[in-house]
């Protein structure tokens, strides 16, 4: 089945709700190859997530905070940035670690500009 973004979005929110309310079934979250998980929320900046067999891989997903981090171009050499720590975690009988690794560098450079996604 196929989706379009906005089905995608629409549906991951409905189940998102279900999830916070404690109300998702197993059969709304068995048979996926890959997991996101956000204690983000919580103020966790980093963690390592276990991959839920028999699933491919998981993204482990910190909260964001802003920093201070150089930039040439400002007056005063540095800027405040937001910055996210992210955690790929693999099954290498699945998926090669360099393969893992391509996919972090295109996911980075999709939430820095975001509006890449859409071409």
């Amino acid at each position: 089945m196929s989706q379009g973004l906005a089905a995608i979005n629409q549906d991951v929110g409905a189940l998102a709700a279900k999830a916070r309310e404690g109300k998702l079934q197993p059969q709304e979250f068995m048979g996926g190859t890959f997991t996101i998980s956000n204690l983000g929320m919580f103020g966790i900046k980093n963690f390592s997530a276990i991959i839920n067999p028999p699933q491919a891989c998981i993204l482990a997903v910190g909260t964001s905070e802003k920093v201070l981090v150089p930039d040439e171009s400002h007056e005063k050499g540095y800027r405040a940035s937001n910055v996210m720590s992210v955690t790929l975690s693999c099954d290498h009988r699945v998926v090669d670690g360099a393969v893992g690794a391509q996919w972090l560098s295109y996911f980075k450079r999709c939430l820095e500009k975001p509006q890449t996604m859409l071409l």
